[in-house]
């Protein structure tokens, strides 16, 4: 009889013998109709032959969609494992979670899910110790679970939530109003909400709106003039009141938000995803307006709350790092300000008011750091976290002295604690019962050197005792855009390539905010290259130390992180052999002609600039494909109902890269249904995904997955 260690080695062999005889055979790409189509730019004649894949609407391109599913799908059910993985992921995900409670008068609000459910219920109970009961199901607003739940909102009375919903994953969001006691949803209804929070003042709430698109276009036309209203419970939404909007300037949003005390309105102003303006309004000073506090966009400021008629604000302003300042509302002007707590060496992320307290929490070489101070900024203990890690916030009141915060990393699953602020103690709330050993997993932080020099971090997981043969199948993620910073987190998914030897890496890349402004500055626009050399020398890197080699080697990354695999992919396909660009920015050429795609200049700049132009053309990942290459095996992810970075990229991404990709390995595209960007997605459809990325990594690599 054959040893088990025989049996599966064997097992390989022919696994990669199979694989490679079924890539031998190429496969048959839906042929993709080419227009004559071409832009000038500053002298520079481009091509579009795909621009009619841009209409999501029409019947030809969903024709294609059909077409490309077939072909993928196809693909991925000949896998033989896929059923396993299938199996393995949904016992993974079969079990009980919870969300960080947070409080509103007696109340007690949190998300809890059963394992299977697709939407995470939202429950409520009267005192810590109360009975809970379930307050919304998403689950019984839809069959299919493609409804989820968004922004909430609870009024000063404790008496009524308002909510917003999303249906397929669309960032359009209705709001409607639930009565917490009774359960009762209230006839309030609003809708073509967007990119907009819910807070309350007196019987009504504020909350941000586009005008309603025309038919056909809700997914994909620009999303200009956003305006601000307030809605008065019981009323129609023709009845609310119009706060603020622009008519000069239709690609800048607003939101407006009040303090704890209700006696501010803020509103918030801003251009792009970084910077924004604020104003406010005295609800003290009955007849006046809003007030600039602070102008331009240069810096980020949030407002925490009202101190005795001064603003406490988290402020970049001439502090990188981020920084503490107490505003008086009548003398704004920053050499009036009183700084609180200062600027760091480490990048502060984000400030809670909790027992009479400030909490400060920061980023430490990407993972969390977190200290207690008092009120006037001194500081008096930290908070000595569990593991290195990522902390989820804390969430109390600034006059209870219980707070809950969650907390995970690489192998420490999603836990809350329940926090005594007096002690500096805390104890654990909840932690998930999981069929998962974190001791058998290694985590190591490491700085390696990117091509102009830089240092720049990673993390490598990885089950203990694995040999550096470059053998290891590995998964390098990154992102590196708009001040996102990436810090260790726990993943189910992830469970699939570490219990079967496999390395996953998460790379710290420049563009990202884990070192602050500068940092995020030398990714930015004209320095986005760099994003992409720090991606290429952690593959390098990884290579050269012998976890993996470029057969054994995938990329990923989601939106932004889809134009980084991208770029890496067209400028080094050598270097790996399969390639994840997930909902990515792909024709950057054209981005900002879409939905919410101008806001993101401030990061790109756009082809409207000459300089801008050519430094986009570049790079671009649609443009940069060439014909004849040996790309990477690629799949593709997008889904129909993504108005926020269009399918549209992805759709004439893949039409060129099957036309000019020339090898064996296959370049496919799946196209999700009912589903968006990402946010709100059921758990059936995240473990079909799931299931289809393991799958199309471990067979295109010859790895046999033990299930």
């Amino acid at each position: 009889m054959l040893k088990k260690s025989t049996f599966y080695g064997l097992l390989s062999i022919a696994l990669l013998l199979m694989t490679q005889c079924t890539q031998d055979r190429p496969l048959e790409y839906p042929e993709t109709r080419m227009d004559e189509i071409t832009d000038n730019y500053f002298g520079t004649e481009v091509s579009d032959p795909y621009r009619w894949l841009e209409d999501d609407n029409s019947a030809e391109t969903k024709a294609w969609v059909a077409a490309q599913n077939e072909v993928t799908f196809g693909y991925l059910e000949q896998i033989p494992f896929r059923d396993d993985i299938n199996e393995r992921l949904t016992g993974l995900w079969n079990y009980e979670r919870y969300g960080t409670p947070w409080t509103k008068g007696d109340y007690y609000f949190y998300f809890k899910n059963d394992g299977m459910q697709n939407q995470s219920v939202l429950y409520v109970r009267e005192g810590l110790d109360g009975e809970s009961r379930v307050l919304l199901d998403p689950n019984a607003m839809s069959e299919e679970g493609i409804i989820s739940l968004g922004s909430m909102g609870v009024s000063k009375d404790s008496r009524y939530l308002a909510y917003s919903i999303s249906k397929g994953g669309s960032d359009w969001n209705e709001i409607f109003v639930i009565e917490i006691a009774t359960g009762e949803i209230l006839d309030d209804h609003i809708e073509w909400v967007k990119f907009s929070g819910i807070s309350w003042e007196g019987d009504g709430f504020y909350y941000s709106r586009y005008d309603e698109p025309a038919t056909g276009e809700e997914l994909s036309a620009s999303n200009e003039y956003q305006k601000v209203y307030y809605h008065q419970l019981g009323t129609s939404q023709e009845e609310d009141i119009l706060v603020h909007w622009n008519p000069d300037f239709p690609r800048r949003n607003y939101g407006a938000g009040t303090t704890d005390d209700e006696r501010f309105v803020i509103l918030s102003e801003s251009q792009s995803t970084r910077g924004n303006a604020l104003y406010i309004k005295d609800n003290q000073k009955p007849g006046t307006g809003f007030v600039n506090v602070i102008d331009g966009f240069e810096y980020n400021n949030r407002v925490i709350d009202n101190i005795n008629g001064n603003l406490l604000v988290m402020t970049n302003h001439s502090a990188p790092m981020n920084r503490v300042v107490l505003i008086d509302p009548n003398q704004p002007a920053p050499s009036n300000w009183k700084e609180i707590i200062p600027e760091t060496e480490h990048v502060l992320r984000n400030v809670s008011l909790i027992g009479g307290k400030i909490i400060a929490t920061y980023l430490q070489d990407a993972h969390s750091k977190a200290y207690i101070h008092a009120m006037d900024g001194t500081m008096e203990a930290e908070i000595e976290l569990p593991a290195l890690g990522s902390l989820g916030g804390f969430s109390g009141n600034k006059d209870d002295n219980v707070a809950f915060f969650s907390f995970s990393s690489f192998n420490f699953p999603g836990t809350i604690f329940k926090f005594d602020i007096n002690t500096n103690t805390y104890e654990e709330y909840f932690a998930p019962d999981l069929d998962f050993t974190p001791s058998d997993y290694e985590i190591k932080q490491v700085f390696y050197t990117s091509k102009d020099g830089t240092q720049v971090p990673m993390f490598i997981v990885h089950k203990k005792g694995i040999e550096l043969n470059g053998q290891n199948p590995t998964l390098l993620y990154g992102y590196g855009g708009f001040n996102s910073s990436l810090t260790p987190g726990f993943s189910l998914s992830r469970l699939i390539l570490l219990e079967n030897g496999g390395v996953y890496v998460m790379a710290n890349l420049r563009g990202g905010g884990e070192y602050g402004k500068a940092w995020h500055d030398a990714g930015r626009q004209l320095n986005r290259q760099n994003v992409f050399d720090d991606f290429i020398a952690a593959a390098e890197h990884l290579i050269e130390e012998g976890y993996t080699s470029p057969e054994k080697l995938a990329i990923q990354g989601g939106s932004n992180g889809g134009l980084l695999v991208g770029a890496a992919m067209t400028q080094r396909p050598e270097l790996f052999k399969v390639a994840f660009p997930a909902v990515g920015v792909l024709d950057m050429l054209r981005y900002h002609l879409f939905t919410i795609g101008w806001a993101w200049a401030d990061d790109y700049g756009t082809s409207e600039e000459e300089v801008h132009f050519h430094n986009l053309y570049s790079y671009s990942p649609l443009h940069n494909l060439e014909q004849g290459v040996n790309y990477p095996a690629t799949l593709i992810t997008t889904a129909d109902h993504d108005d926020r970075v269009v399918p549209a990229h992805s759709f004439k991404f893949a039409a060129e890269l099957q036309r000019k990709h020339e090898g064996s390995n296959p370049v496919l595209i799946r196209i999700g249904v009912d589903a968006g960007h990402g946010a709100g997605k059921p758990i059936s459809k995240v473990i079909e995904e799931q299931t289809d990325i393991w799958s199309f990594m471990f067979y295109n690599m010859g790895v046999k997955p033990q299930y």
